[in-house]
């Protein structure tokens, strides 16, 4: 078992915790008195594109707003009588902020004031919300293979070997509109599973996971792609160039009515230095991509939303080489390749069943593939693997929010199944383990997950936050395995300082890969002396301690 231990540290970041990619917004509108103000109409409006929503406070003055997309808002009231100012919510997925509106009535002017409780008190999750504009206006981060988005916000997130790195580890999930894409192959693909220029707001946690989620330790990606509310009908085309005969560009549409949305984009990349040499000269480095995306939602009724979202990407890697290296053949120029490729669909419907009842079913479809092959020529041996994996599963989750409860259950499974193809071919007869063959093998293993969750998070005050829950994962495959995972957490807000301090204890199950060595590659393991058992699921525990300090607008 591993044991992860992460001191108190300060972190620049929002927090938030997620089991989909949607929040809510709650509150009451009062007068000086604090007594409530019905029949307000309140507006909810996205800072950075068309998306609104209004509702009208009941005879209690209260108001809400729920499956609200994660990242930033303006609160405003409309009505007449007063003069209305704009105050700025951040929605964090699973989150509920409470908002306060007062109404003030001076004799000369009439204002609304709007307070807000700190958003990062109602979890233990450290997180970090990137938007659309942060992404566009950092130097590179748009770019379609590019991950400066996450390495340049997110702290403690690194690029090393050519892969993510966030608090020391590679093993990281994928969301997009709030749904798992299963990937059972660790650290099988280079680059980000989203082009970055497709993302409208990328939410980071970092560790204390809500029982939501189950197997990666290191670190979530939630994606809340474009929707096509930031443009009406209308067509953009980005080009850019740089260093090493570098290209990238992209061509999207948008567009939206009051019930529908679209958003489609097409991107091609190339480039002359695509992995990470091992020397300073650049040798054997290009690289070249296409794809594309699309993303519709539909609010069928004003209790019902449909979301699509679907990608297809290919890209294709030169592997770059040391000829100085005395484990290769002197004078042999390698032509290593690696050609990917990567496709999900994902299809959402949230229904609300009532103000504090959301239900969403999430049926997806997810694709992936790398193929690696060297030169035929290649002595003393050429190697070759292709390796591609099938996904066709979904996720429920309902969650009930009351005044001091936000209750999550939900169902999350998936079938599995994998073709893998390798083959080595020896050109040097003088090896004993060669003798002039062709080592070939073929596998098409089959599995699935399914796991069953509970997450409850309690305001037992307005300084104390609890959360509790637990997942369940049954793993079939070439072990068969069951697991269970608590995770217990508790965040204190010092009321007038507003520091938040906060503690974390999880178990967290990730699923083995379906295929480890077989058939002729077993044979000739057992003739050089070696062994195999089965690779059984890996199982870690994880205990966070840390502060929240604001400063200003930053949160440190």
């Amino acid at each position: 078992m591993r044991r992860i231990r992460v001191l108190p540290v300060f972190l620049l970041a929002t927090a938030g915790v997620a089991a989909t990619i949607f929040g809510n917004v709650r509150g009451i509108v009062h007068d000086p008195q604090h007594r409530p103000v019905p029949g307000i109409t309140v507006i909810l409006k996205a800072r950075n594109s068309e998306f609104t929503q209004s509702a009208q406070t009941n005879s209690g003055g209260e108001f809400h707003f729920e499956a609200v997309p994660l990242g930033e808002y303006t609160v405003s009231v409309s009505d007449a009588t007063f003069v209305t100012e704009l105050q700025t919510i951040t929605v964090l997925s699973a989150t509920t902020p409470i908002l306060h509106l007062e109404l003030r009535l001076p004799s000369e002017k009439q204002t609304i004031t709007v307070s807000a409780e700190a958003g990062q008190s109602e979890t233990v999750t450290p997180a970090t919300l990137v938007e659309r504009l942060q992404i566009q206006e950092t130097p590179g981060a748009s770019r379609s293979n590019s991950l400066a988005m996450i390495t340049d916000f997110v702290p403690g997130s690194y690029l090393t070997h050519d892969q993510l790195h966030i608090r020391g580890g590679h093993q990281v999930s994928w969301l997009i509109d709030g749904v798992p894409i299963p990937n059972t192959n660790i650290a099988s693909n280079l680059g980000p599973q989203i082009d970055p220029k497709d993302i409208d707001a990328l939410e980071v946690q970092r560790g204390s996971y809500s029982a939501d989620y189950g197997d990666r330790t290191y670190g979530i990606f939630n994606v809340a792609p474009r929707t096509g509310f930031e443009r009406s009908n209308e067509a953009e085309l980005t080009l850019s160039a740089g260093n090493f005969y570098q290209t990238d560009g992209q061509l999207n549409f948008g567009g939206h009515t009051n019930r529908f949305a679209y958003y489609a984009s097409l991107n091609g990349n190339r480039t002359n230095l695509g992995l990470e040499p091992p020397t300073a000269q650049v040798i054997h480095d290009a690289a070249n991509g296409f794809g594309g995306f699309t993303s519709l939602i539909f609010n069928a009724t004003p209790e019902d939303q449909l979301r699509f979202v679907a990608q297809s990407r290919r890209d294709f890697y030169q592997v770059p080489f040391d000829p100085a290296d005395p484990n290769n053949t002197p004078g042999q120029f390698l032509r290593d390749a690696n050609r990917e490729s990567d496709s999900f669909a994902a299809f959402s419907w949230v229904r609300t069943l009532n103000p504090s009842l959301l239900l969403t079913v999430s049926p997806f479809f997810h694709r992936n593939s790398a193929n690696y092959e060297s030169s035929a020529q290649d002595f003393p041996s050429s190697a070759m693997q292709d390796h591609a994996s099938n996904y066709e599963g979904g996720q429920a989750t309902l969650s009930w929010i009351a005044k001091r409860n936000n209750l999550r259950v939900g169902l999350y499974g998936f079938a599995q199944q994998d073709h893998q193809t390798f083959g080595l071919d020896c050109h040097d007869p003088s090896q004993s383990q060669c003798q002039g063959s062709t080592l070939s093998e073929i596998d098409n293993p089959s599995g699935a997950q399914v796991a069953v969750y509970a997450e409850d998070q309690l305001k037992a005050t307005s300084w104390l936050t609890l959360n509790a829950g637990v997942r369940q994962t049954h793993f079939s495959g070439g072990v068969e395995e069951n697991a269970t995972s608590p995770r217990f957490g508790a965040s204190l807000r010092i009321p007038k300082l507003k520091w938040v301090f906060r503690g974390f204890y999880g178990h967290f199950y990730q699923a083995p890969p379906l295929l480890t060595v077989s058939g002729p590659l077993l044979q000739l393991a057992t003739s050089q002396n070696l062994g195999f058992v089965p690779l059984h699921g890996e199982r870690d525990e994880e205990h966070q301690f840390g502060v929240t300090i604001p400063v200003h607008d930053w949160t440190l």
